[in-house]
């Protein structure tokens, strides 16, 4: 945590450039040698004050917070007003054990999205030594330069330096919901805070523009600092599905005292039994069927599915997305470094003369130029000093950019856009050095790429002329031209040609940009009718960016799964349906361009949005769109995005997801996962890692509940018939203690079934407990109440005690409940193999444990004091063990059958459009 450095803070924003230079004993090209970390040691990381973590204690009392552990400690409360002192004590302990237990997996659980917080610090674009330099935002120190653009966080207070179009939304720091225009002139000291335009404050999103700023204050000492306001992290942990086992807990909770009060006073008056007996009874019923372990469980399976994405690069910011990630039946993907590599390189160049081939691949500036004929390159390669267009159209590329190459640890980096790197590459190649000709020629003013013009342009001095340069979309700058330029002489341009010129190019998968200028006199602030009028075309260049490998199978993966991706580019169409038909996209006979979109209604959209895969020329607010027309025919959607522009979408979407390295701070902020890698690949990962979660959750209540509703379900009978009880009410919560530390955590470790990802999406408005798993579970519930009423029965008939046979029922019950764990690894397909008998290390853990547990409860004697049990024979255990494999058998037997009869674990919604596979066969 920085420490504020003035008693009365400085006036940055009343204070020249130059001055506030000076006071920081800085430069505008930034810090150098060991002074960033000199600072860094004496004002410490520009960080803001951390919320003091929640005290242990009170996380402690919160696990008493529910309305299962309430009844539990009213019951023991209870027990010691009737003189059960013994009875009280115990159920206190195991009441307590559980809260520990809750404790301390609920303390991973924070650990685990702490750490995750800590994936999502954002960078820094700073200048030191005169280099740009990317650099966690932390490592900020007063007198740095910063490098700002449209969709960025602002990382610290800046006194800007250079402003173009720059405008900041300020509602975090000031309330006001417009953005605020910024300037590089001072204002008067007394200034209020929201007119303080010569300054960009931390934690404000730049929605316009970009700038250039001098870092004034870090950490507690900035202005958001100050007011000790928090920025938006990783959500809590409580997620629809928490919240839904919590309401069926408080309904479970009801029926069971209602069951138990019911079953207490009919032993009482039917059979004439003792009231203190039958209350008993009644707290042996409650304690039997409350599952009190399911929602820590539940907890815990989350956070290891958070840190499961997190290790495999998809950052959840807000745990829901966990859980819907399991139902998407559509991915919305940008293509540009999310399906491809995003390691532009130029591949050819078309001029008025004709195309010219460039060799190379990567940011190495190594490779020759080569003249194309008939399609194929000449052997001979170019004389870059003769050939002044192609020298010309270079020097412009480089130019009208803001990215840089740069050498480090033996291998060449782009500090900035890899679109815009290429063309830094190609001049490299050329031998153009990006480095003397910015110095030579410098930059007066521009007007910075925005998705809405599609172009940027930038004005300099080049040959003692003025020059307004402009680098962007083909199409648009094809409107822009009205003449060409080759070697000096312009001519007529014909658009025509041109078109069929950037077909060529697009139809071999490379993303084409045009480059063009025009003289400009008596101009020194540039606007968008400068560069809309007048233009002259230089030439097209045509950008390799090949798909990834893991790419082309995660698509597979997708059609398997019943997902369909589909691709937003604002790419030209023919380019996007090549890089599609590569990728193994199953609709890649046309694609729609942004202004087909921008020419349908709403409902004609919707006809079309399940038969399209590519769509083309497409900008932010068509994102938006799609995703309301997808959704409108009942799909689930997960969206990319990456600029400021992308928000809406990003928010409206099921899953929005926001790329870490390519994306702003803006566009994080309004998704609800991040990619550390910007990769498609990621996102089917996270489905998969989403489908295992909500499995394994399936699981072990499917697992958890038949334990409590066969010791529930045999006290219950007990006192109805009059009969003794086969589990006391110290032993029934003995086993829900035991059962639900070891064996119930075991299916939260399970790996993802082979069939997971060749499933339909779930449908996420289906009930957690469907028809399935009540079956299930009350088949399983009679199946263990048959075993602990037959083992309690067969150890009487044979002259056995009460005591022991309680302690042959009750281990009866935890050993058949261990036999339905192998069960429960797959709730429909069959374990009867190597792989799924011995397959999971926790599950057979998870029994060792439990095995151990049981042999000390039964025979150690302070055990044999408090939970009344009694030491078995080999015979007793010969029988438990044959009960146990019994319970185990005809489950198998119960699947088999339902798997003969089409019966479905999963369940699947028809909604939002057909099975993308139909498309492969079709």
């Amino acid at each position: 945590m920085t420490a504020p450095r003035h008693s009365e803070p400085t006036a940055w924003h009343a204070l020249g450039e130059e001055e506030s230079l000076d006071r920081l004993e800085s430069t505008r090209d930034g810090l150098d040698g060991e002074e960033p970390r000199r600072r860094l040691a004496e004002h410490g990381p520009n960080q803001l004050q951390q919320a003091e973590a929640r005290p242990w204690w009170k996380r402690l009392l919160a696990q008493f917070n529910n309305i299962l552990m309430l009844v539990l400690i009213v019951a023991a409360i209870a027990s010691l007003g009737l003189g059960h002192t013994l009875d009280a004590g115990a159920i206190f302990g195991v009441v307590l054990i559980i809260a520990l237990i809750g404790f301390f997996q609920e303390g991973k659980a924070e650990q685990a999205l702490e750490s995750i917080r800590q994936m999502l610090s954002p960078q820094a674009q700073v200048l030191r030594d005169g280099r740009r330099e990317t650099i966690p935002a932390e490592e900020l120190v007063p007198g740095d330069i910063v490098l700002v653009e449209s969709g960025d966080r602002v990382p610290a207070d800046l006194r800007l330096l250079e402003a173009r179009r720059f405008r900041t939304e300020e509602a975090s720091l000031t309330g006001e919901s417009t953005p605020v225009d910024k300037a590089i002139d001072a204002v008067a000291e007394d200034a209020d805070l929201g007119d303080r335009s010569s300054m960009a404050f931390a934690s404000t999103i730049v929605v316009q523009g970009n700038a250039r700023g001098l870092v004034v204050e870090t950490g507690a000492s900035t202005q958001i600092g100050r007011i000790s306001e928090m920025l938006r992290g990783v959500e809590q942990l409580k997620t629809p599905l928490l919240r839904q086992i919590d309401r069926a807990g408080q309904v479970l909770a009801f029926f069971i005292l209602g069951a138990a009060v019911l079953t207490g006073a009919f032993g009482a008056l039917v059979h004439g039994q003792p009231l203190g007996d039958m209350f008993m009874a009644a707290v042996g019923l409650a304690v039997a069927a409350i599952p009190e372990g399911l929602p820590a469980i539940v907890t815990i399976g989350l956070a290891l599915g958070v840190q499961a994405m997190a290790k495999k690069n998809a950052i959840i910011r807000r745990l829901p997305a966990v859980e819907t990630l399991g139902s998407i039946s559509t991915i919305f993907s940008d293509k540009t470094g999310t399906l491809t590599r995003n390691e532009m390189t130029a591949q050819a160049i078309w001029l008025p003369g004709g195309e010219i081939r460039i060799e190379g691949i990567g940011f190495a500036p190594e490779g020759s130029f080569h003249r194309a004929s008939d399609g194929e390159a000449e052997p001979e390669a170019l004389d870059l000093d003769d050939d002044h267009a192609l020298r010309h159209f270079l020097k412009v590329g480089v130019l009208c950019n803001d990215a840089e190459l740069a050498e480090e640890e033996g291998r060449w980096r782009i500090h900035g856009d890899p679109t815009e790197g290429a063309l830094v590459v190609a001049a490299a190649k050329a031998g153009l050095s990006t480095e003397k000709l910015r110095g030579d020629h410098d930059r007066h003013d521009a007007i910075p790429f925005e998705s809405e013009r599609k172009y940027m342009a930038t004005l300099h001095e080049v040959d003692g002329e003025p020059l307004l340069l402009v680098k962007g979309a083909p199409d648009r700058l094809l409107e822009m031209c009205h003449r060409v330029r080759d070697n000096g002489e312009d001519s007529e341009l014909d658009v025509e040609r041109w078109e069929e010129r950037i077909h060529e190019l697009s139809s071999r998968g490379l993303r084409v940009l045009a480059l063009a200028e025009r003289s400009i006199r008596d101009v020194h602030e540039l606007t968008d009718e400068h560069a809309e009028e007048e233009l002259v075309l230089l030439g097209l260049v045509g950008l390799l960016d090949p798909p990834r490998d893991e790419a082309i199978e995660a698509v597979k993966d997708c059609l398997a799964a019943g997902i369909r991706p589909v691709m937003i580019t604002g790419d030209h169409a023919v380019t996007a349906l090549a890089i599609a038909r590569e990728l193994g996209f199953a609709h890649t006979e046309r694609a729609i361009s942004g202004r087909e979109i921008e020419g349908m209604s709403d409902a004609e959209l919707e006809e079309i949005i399940l038969e399209v895969d590519v769509f083309a020329r497409a900008a932010p607010e068509h994102k938006l769109r799609l995703v309301q027309a997808m959704q409108a025919r009942g799909g689930i959607c997960a969206m990319t995005g990456d600029g400021v522009n992308d928000g809406p979408a990003l928010k409206r979407a099921d899953v929005g997801v926001a790329m870490g390295i390519q994306g702003t701070e803006a566009a994080k902020e309004a998704a609800e996962m991040v990619l550390a890698d910007d990769n498609f690949a990621t996102i089917v990962g996270a489905i998969r890692e989403g489908r295992k979660v909500y499995d394994n959750i399936r699981k072990t209540i499917t697992f958890l509940l038949p334990t409590n509703g066969g010791q529930g379900l045999a006290i219950m009978l007990a006192v109805l018939a009059g009969s003794t009880l086969p589990v006391t009410p110290l032993q029934a919560l003995w086993v829900n203690m035991v059962v639900a530390v070891t064996l119930g955590l075991a299916l939260a470790f399970e790996a993802a079934e082979p069939d997971i990802m060749s499933r339909q999406p779930r449908d996420p408005k289906a009930s957690l407990l469907d028809l399935f798993l009540l079956w299930r579970v009350v088949f399983v519930s009679v199946l263990l109440l048959v075993g602990v009423f037959g083992m309690f029965g067969w150890i009487l008939q044979h002259g056995g005690s009460e005591m022991l046979a309680r302690t042959g029922a009750v281990n009866m019950l935890v050993m058949g409940s261990a036999a339905y764990l192998i069960n429960s690894r797959f709730l429909l397909r069959s374990t009867l193999s190597v792989d799924g008998l011995f397959g999971s290390r926790p599950v057979w853990g998870s029994i060792a444990t439990i095995v151990a547990l049981q042999l000390g409860w039964t025979y150690l004697p302070f055990m044999q004091v408090i939970f009344g049990s009694e030491g078995l024979g080999l015979g007793h255990w010969g029988v438990i063990l044959a009960g146990s494999l019994a319970i185990y058998l005809i489950v198998e037997v119960e699947k088999r059958v339902l798997r003969a009869r089409g019966v479905s674990n999963q369940p699947t919604a028809s909604r939002g459009g057909h099975d993308p596979r139909e498309a492969e066969s079709s």
